[in-house]
């Protein structure tokens, strides 16, 4: 089974610097029926202006991913954490009992393009954490790369959740499938690009859940970036 969660549906935030689109409720966007996906409850695909950026606040309680699209996003937080990430890296936070953290556009002049991402630790109250790395998702296109993983398999950054993350690019005739257990769930999104997933076609933005299926495929992408999560 397969839900498709077009892009045009998505909640919207404009600010003077922001340009946010929200697949499910945060902030000042609140949707009864988007309210998260299992154990995924946030995934905003924000566009921060040059010299824009989230002043220092805090957080506790939450595993905060994000991942840049396009530009540089530059990182401060309390525990004395810093520094600038780029498309093709991975940057994780564990907020546990609580942390202050800013992110802002490392440019003075280009937009900066990201997914932040939400999920809640399985434990309250965990040290907080900070993590970031580089995946080789540009270079080793037509395959899914682990990005976050529970376990730190195949080199993952560490999620305090039973979740995975991959990410992959696709174009033309690459292929790839993904075996999903029968007793786990799956998001898509389709962070650029398109493709085929399960025979559906998948555009910039739009996300797909996906249920009670044996393997997820991907086909026939034009330019694609995707985000597959593997959810309990």
């Amino acid at each position: 089974m397969i839900k498709i969660h077009p892009a045009e549906e998505r909640g919207t935030t404009r600010t003077s610097w922001l340009k946010s689109r929200h697949s499910f409720s945060f902030g000042h966007y609140h949707n009864p029926a988007k309210m998260g996906f299992r154990t995924l409850r946030v995934i905003n695909d924000d566009i921060v202006a040059g010299g824009g950026g989230f002043g220092e606040h805090p957080h506790r309680d939450m595993e905060i991913i994000s991942y840049v699209v396009e530009g540089g996003l530059e990182h401060r937080d309390s525990l004395g954490n810093g520094g600038v990430i780029r498309p093709g890296d991975v940057q994780i936070m564990s907020a546990g009992t609580g942390i202050l953290h800013a992110e802002f556009n490392a440019s003075k002049t280009d937009p900066v393009r990201f997914l932040q991402i939400w999920l809640p630790p399985a434990q309250t109250g965990l040290t907080p954490r900070y993590d970031q790395k580089r995946f080789p998702i540009s270079d080793q296109t037509g395959t899914l790369h682990r990005l976050v993983d529970p376990d730190g398999t195949d080199g993952a950054l560490i999620i305090h959740q039973d979740a995975r993350i991959f990410g992959g690019r696709f174009h033309g005739t690459e292929e790839a499938s993904y075996v999903l257990d029968p007793s786990r769930h799956a998001w898509v999104q389709v962070v650029s690009g398109s493709i085929m997933c399960l025979d559906r076609r998948l555009s910039q933005g739009d996300g797909a859940a996906i249920s009670e299926v044996e393997s997820i495929s991907f086909s026939d992408g034009d330019a694609a970036e995707i985000l597959l999560f593997d959810l309990a």
